[in-house]
């Protein structure tokens, strides 16, 4: 089912390319409304750092507790879930950067102030990184974990992030093709991670 999900984000991603400069002038002239607003004060939870450092956290101290008292089932299943959403966050931030730096996208900020669209193609410069998204990337993989946590929740949580993902496309920090291959590259690299490292945490319908 994610496969499937993340396939489908991908070909969004593509089929909105042609779109993303005209959407992105489009929610431009939007920022003003309490939608657009709203959508400011939620899009951190996307970001990466909180989340990387969640796990982190949680992977420590569940060693600690497994070391002072003993391991236990939960305790095990808690290390191995934190373990597994920071090796998803590796995996595809490796990803996701290579194929920033490659294609080198220029911001919707660079087209709102300076008339200039599209991809420098290997110029190796940092400040072109706006494809993929990295939010994107994130949030799906906190949400493919949280619904191999609880599977019965699997759409709150994949629509949950999607929603969060869509409001960097919003803010016009991303175009929309952006956040939607970012997307599909937090789902897929996150459930192939389950399902080759850590097989038992994946639920068969993965």
């Amino acid at each position: 089912m994610l496969l499937a999900i993340a396939f489908l984000f991908l070909i969004a991603g593509l089929v909105f390319f042609p779109l993303d400069r005209r959407s992105a002038h489009y929610c431009r002239e939007q920022l003003h409304r309490p939608s657009w607003q709203l959508a400011l004060r939620v899009t951190d939870w996307a970001k990466g750092l909180p989340w990387i450092m969640a796990a982190l956290l949680a992977y420590i101290f569940v060693q600690a507790a497994i070391a002072w008292h003993g391991e236990t089932p939960l305790l095990r299943r808690v290390s191995d879930y934190a373990l597994a959403l920071l090796a998803s966050f590796l995996l595809a931030s490796i990803i996701l950067h290579s194929i920033k730096i490659f294609l080198g996208r220029r911001r919707p900020r660079d087209d709102f102030q300076h008339g200039l669209y599209g991809f420098r193609y290997f110029t190796w410069q940092l400040q072109y990184d706006s494809f993929p998204a990295g939010h994107a990337m994130t949030i799906f993989c906190v949400a493919a974990i949280a619904s191999a946590i609880s599977p019965g929740l699997a759409p709150v949580w994949l629509v949950t992030a999607l929603v969060l993902a869509l409001t960097r496309a919003f803010l016009t920090a991303h175009f929309f093709s952006d956040v939607l291959v970012g997307a599909a590259i937090g789902l897929l690299i996150t459930r192939e991670t389950l399902l080759l490292v850590f097989p038992g945490l994946a639920p068969q319908w993965f």
